[in-house]
């Protein structure tokens, strides 16, 4: 379970984000705050792995809560900063304060999904690695199309993103031969493009056993 910590000064904002995270796969809410100084005590109480933090709080900026989370250490939360400011200043700030990404209010329980999704993927694929190879630091820092940076030779970007539009929209998991009739590609083509997804993490790939010969490899988006 990937532990978040919701942080907003209005009771029922933070009451609908917490709703929104609950309903995430493999995502509970250890903690909601409505001021900084109650963001920074349950943080270091229930060491989340995920903090939502809003930027206007009564009696400190979110900003300034950001720096007494992300102290350098390993053990840091991510952060995502959701708020209504919309200024370059107060973005750039986030962004060099550690914010793994900002959201601008109001948004739907989707947008918040895809962005707590990617931090367990980022997670999930740092606690596999024992060194950290370029893709795999690519793919972290590569934001929501990590998967579609330093393409291996012979593959394009519009066709990488042709395969991760099929694959996010299918309801379930996809075959190569599945998806190279989707995409009208040969099945040759689509099975590299969907084994690079799975070598960036972006896509999971599971073994399906049944009649003879080799089992069928199964491909899904893993946001």
């Amino acid at each position: 379970m990937m532990r978040v910590l919701v942080v907003d000064d209005d009771f029922m904002v933070a009451r609908v984000h917490s709703g929104y995270v609950a309903r995430i796969p493999g995502c509970e809410v250890v903690g909601v705050a409505h001021t900084g100084a109650d963001a920074v005590r349950l943080a270091g109480e229930q060491r989340p792995d995920l903090v939502l933090l809003d930027v206007y709080l009564p009696d400190r900026s979110g900003l300034e809560v950001l720096r007494d989370l992300r102290t350098g250490s390993p053990d840091d939360p991510f952060v995502l900063v959701i708020t209504a400011a919309d200024d370059p200043g107060t973005v750039t700030a986030a962004l060099h304060g550690g914010a793994t990404h900002y959201l601008v209010k109001p948004f739907d329980a989707a947008v918040l999904r895809e962005q707590v999704e990617r931090v367990a993927r980022v997670r999930g694929r740092l606690a596999g690695l024992q060194r950290a190879g370029q893709d795999d630091i690519d793919s972290v820092f590569g934001g929501r199309h990590g998967g579609t940076t330093r393409l291996p030779k012979g593959l394009t970007a519009p066709t990488a993103r042709l395969v991760e539009q099929v694959l996010r929209g299918h309801d379930g998991d996809l075959s190569a031969a599945e998806c190279a009739e989707l995409t009208q590609l040969s099945r040759v083509s689509a099975r590299r493009y969907l084994e690079h997804f799975v070598a960036t993490g972006a896509a999971t790939v599971r073994l399906r056993y049944g009649g003879t010969g080799r089992p069928e490899r199964r491909y899904r988006w893993s946001g």
